[in-house]
């Protein structure tokens, strides 16, 4: 329990400050939001783990510290804000106003935005997904030859670009006229997002000792906490749109989801401790299916409602299924 005491002491304190906003009621709410939080999150915390155990303790905290409050103020709060100030040319500080005074008009001015928020979010979790599917140095494959021979269309220079574009411009052609620009801009830029991400290593190479000076700096420093950040925010979009089917109060909003991200980022800590990922070989491979699948449902979602029931089941078997195979192959390969 020690990995959680800290996320125990932040949902006290946030679901005092929600009773003292809200009554009885906004607690409620902002422990629900927290509980739908970490459910809908837990295939994050997984790949969030797999990038962690390769950094240093230090940097580790960091993600634990400045980076709970990077993710509770800045994508749960302010970066929701600075889309809708984008989106109608209103400053941020009217935009912020109206969230606490009129949050029905700022709620409408959100979900204007969905479009945007679905096409950017949903290219940069489908380059994360392609970028572990086509991962050509991947040993252990959990379906077998299918996943194998992907893999090692890995050697293909860019190969996961190359596929989340055109699956981008595929769906050019399956939303209206007036919004494919919108989704096509916001497309790029994950994509292009998670390229420079991904990339910024490079700038650290030495002509001699090149890859390895890289590999070293993103496993350990700024650029994986940088990642981890970035790919927080991505989960978080839907979240947060999503709560205002709830709650349109949006400081109850913001407690309840900052109780959900302080446990996923716990629960992160929790499988790195515990080595949970080399417990269960292929839970790594079962969250990011069900990030490919996260990221086909927000691509889906810029012209179709989809429930957030859903998402979640989806997410829970596909982890689920990833445990199971586990199991059977830790007792078929004792030695290992």
């Amino acid at each position: 329990m020690q990995h959680f005491r800290l996320s125990m002491i932040i949902t006290v304190i946030c679901l005092a400050i929600a009773y003292y906003w809200g009554g009885p009621v906004g607690a409620f709410i902002a422990l629900i939001l927290g509980v739908l939080e970490v459910s809908l999150s837990f295939d994050n915390a997984v790949v969030n783990a797999s990038i962690l155990k390769k950094m240093d303790e230090r940097w580790q905290q960091y993600f634990l510290t400045w980076g709970i409050l990077i993710a509770v103020f800045g994508m749960r709060l302010f970066f929701p804000i600075a889309i809708v100030s984008m989106a109608t040319g209103i400053d941020f500080v009217g935009v912020s106003q109206m969230a606490l005074k009129d949050p029905t008009t700022y709620a409408h001015h959100l979900e204007a935005s969905h479009v945007e928020i679905a096409a950017f979010g949903g290219m940069f979790l489908l380059m994360v997904f392609f970028g572990f599917i086509f991962n050509a140095d991947k040993e252990l494959h959990w379906l077998g030859k299918i996943e194998e021979k992907l893999s090692s269309f890995g050697k293909l220079e860019a190969v996961e670009i190359i596929a989340s574009l055109g699956i981008l411009l595929i769906t050019q052609k399956l939303i209206p006229a007036e919004i494919r620009l919108e989704a096509l801009v916001a497309g790029l830029s994950g994509v292009i997002l998670f390229v420079i991400v991904d990339s910024l290593s490079a700038l650290f190479e030495d002509k001699d000792e090149g890859e390895q000076i890289a590999n070293a700096v993103k496993k350990s420093g700024i650029m994986s906490f940088l990642y981890l950040e970035v790919l927080d925010a991505s989960f978080s979009f839907d979240g947060v749109i999503g709560a205002f089917a709830i709650t349109q109060d949006v400081v109850i909003i913001m407690l309840g989801l900052a109780i959900g991200a302080m446990f996923v980022r716990s629960l992160t800590v929790y499988l790195v401790r515990q080595g949970t990922l080399d417990e269960y070989v292929f839970l790594e491979h079962g969250a990011h299916y069900a990030i490919g699948i996260l990221a086909g449902i927000m691509l889906v979602s810029m012209t179709h409602e989809i429930p957030e029931v859903v998402t979640g089941l989806a997410g829970a078997i596909l982890i689920a299924l990833s445990v199971w195979s586990s199991v059977r192959y830790k007792k078929a390969h004792p030695s290992e």
